[in-house]
């Protein structure tokens, strides 16, 4: 049988489809070109409805080339009714099932398995796509109740990987040439906390690997980055990992902080922010605009908090309603508000990021290969995770760059 797969949503979906693929691959072909398969599996997002749309859009075009659909990731249980008549269905819980669910398709029978079982994704089969970067899942779940998110009905709560598992999952992708590794989770920072382990205690554990790598390290909430937040700036200190912080604020006002259930204040996220900047890494946060009782006030806390703390990569999102949320249930704003409020957080950020980054015009720097570009280009990482656009390198090369140019989202050397 021949099996096609497509991603959408984040780096914790794309670590699932790799195994997915691991597991297909010993039985079946897996295939690049969706025309040339028997079966094409969507491994899916709903985080947000504009996502969701594009699944389902995929999933009809497919079908309509007469393709057997597979839906498998976060979808099928955040809205079960808008993918149902797909051909399969699995949850990020049951993605082990995948041969079972090929094979029942196959005989024309349809397959449904949402289960939320907590499966220990470290050690098991992976099929890589190739390149620099290795995905590597450190947990799944998290400990939030956020109001908006849909993504724990999912996911489920935390589930902390093994540590040992972990590892050996960084040094077989390290064997096989990877690296940058990738370390993905719905919040990093909530490492062990169901088992007595901590995210610092896991870095050191990957930093003291033999070889010349990189480790980045994903998306974490400022809740439980606060109270583990002394020790991992300490791990920066390691030039083995990036020194990139992904935080999301989500909003400039404490008010809309209370009622997203977030748990922590702005006067807390800034503090985190302004330490790790002072360290010269690549900030990431994330703002959503739009929600519910956010008036114009609001709105402006949050523009001069991102005008204040000038982060290096900004990930805006127009508040969307997801079912089963508590977010759902409150009253909605015009869509043309928060079209506005996101331009405006655009064009400020285009501003940032192109004076921060005219900063390194001139400087040296050790940067990582890590991906082809575009027009003969490649693209590298330095150690603050910068991207830079170089003319030769090739792939896994550590290479000392001068900047000579600047944009406001990456570096030319």
């Amino acid at each position: 049988m021949r099996v096609y797969f497509e991603t959408y949503g984040c780096t914790m979906n794309q670590g699932d489809t790799e195994i997915m693929r691991g597991i297909v691959a010993r039985e079946h072909e897996v295939v690049n070109d969706p025309k040339k398969c028997d079966v094409a599996v969507i491994n899916s997002c709903g985080v947000v409805q504009h996502t969701e749309n594009k699944v389902i859009k995929r999933q009809r075009k497919l079908q309509e080339i007469g393709k057997k659909v597979l839906i498998a990731g976060c979808l099928p249980r955040i809205n079960f009714s808008a993918v149902q008549n797909a051909d399969g269905l699995l949850s990020p819980g049951s993605i082990d099932l995948i041969g079972e669910a090929l094979e029942s398709i196959s005989r024309g029978n349809k397959f449904t398995s949402l289960m939320a079982t907590r499966l220990e994704k470290t050690c098991m089969p992976r099929h890589r796509a190739g390149g620099m970067v290795a995905v590597v899942p450190i947990s799944e779940g998290c400990l939030g109740r956020c109001s908006y998110c849909a993504t724990k009905k999912a996911r489920g709560g935390l589930k902390s990987f093994e540590p040992l598992g972990v590892v050996k999952d960084v040094k077989e992708a390290l064997e096989k040439g990877y690296r940058e590794i990738q370390l993905t989770a719905q919040d990093t920072a909530a490492y062990g906390a169901d088992s007595g382990e901590t995210l610092p205690d896991l870095l050191w554990r990957i930093l003291e690997i033999e070889g010349e790598f990189r480790v980045r390290v994903g998306m974490m909430n400022p809740e439980t980055a606060f109270p583990i937040f002394k020790n991992l700036m300490d791990c920066f200190s390691s030039e083995k990992l990036y020194t990139f912080l992904h935080l999301p604020v989500q909003s400039g006002d404490d008010s809309l902080l209370e009622s997203m259930n977030r748990n922590y204040t702005v006067k807390d996220f800034a503090w985190m922010a302004k330490a790790f900047k002072k360290l010269g890494g690549t900030l990431s946060t994330d703002v959503i605009v739009g929600y519910p009782g956010e008036d114009e006030e609001s709105f402006l806390m949050t523009y001069r908090l991102i005008e204040d703390i000038r982060p290096d990569i900004l990930n805006i999102k127009r508040f969307s309603p997801r079912p089963g949320t508590k977010a759902a249930k409150l009253k909605d704003m015009p869509d043309r508000y928060k079209k506005e409020r996101s331009r405006k957080l655009t064009k400020l950020h285009s501003i940032i990021g192109l004076e921060e980054n005219k900063k390194f015009i001139g400087e040296d720097h050790m940067v990582l290969v890590t991906e082809k570009g575009k027009k003969g280009t490649m693209l590298s990482r330095t150690n603050s995770y910068k991207q830079v656009v170089i003319n030769e390198g090739f792939l896994g090369e550590f290479k000392r760059v001068k900047i000579r140019e600047a944009t406001s989202t990456y570096l030319v050397a």
